[in-house]
C-alpha cells in the first residue's frame, strides 16, 4: 500500500522555516516533534524558503535566486536576438 504524505501549504512551510531561523531555545528536532513533521521536510523547506546572507550583507532566498536566474536567461536570449537583428540590418544597409 502506498504511504500517504501530509500536504502542507507554502505559508505553513515558510512559518516553520522562520521558526527554525529565529528560535533560540528550540532545535529543529523540537519543532519537528511539536508540529508532527520530519526533520528531512524542514531541511528541504529551509533550502527552498530559508534566508541566505550574501557576501555583501544582502539577505535573499533560493526562490528569489531562481527567479533572478530565470530572468537573466530571458534577458540573455533577448540580447542574442537583438545582436543577430543588428547584424542582419547592418548587412542590409551595406548592400544599399
Amino acid at each position: 500500500m502506498k504511504k500517504e504524505y501530509a500536504k502542507h501549504d507554502e505559508e505553513f512551510k515558510k512559518m516553520i522555516v522562520s521558526l527554525c531561523e529565529t528560535s533560540k531555545d528550540k532545535t529543529m528536532s523540537d519543532i519537528a516533534r511539536e508540529y508532527g513533521i520530519t526533520r528531512t521536510s524542514i531541511t528541504q523547506w529551509r533550502k527552498k524558503y530559508g534566508t541566505i546572507t550574501t557576501s555583501t550583507g544582502e539577505v535573499t532566498n533560493n526562490d528569489e535566486i531562481l527567479k533572478l536566474k530565470k530572468e537573466l536567461q530571458q534577458v540573455q536570449l533577448e540580447n542574442e536576438i537583438l545582436k543577430k537583428a543588428v547584424a542582419i540590418f547592418s548587412k542590409e544597409q551595406k548592400i544599399k
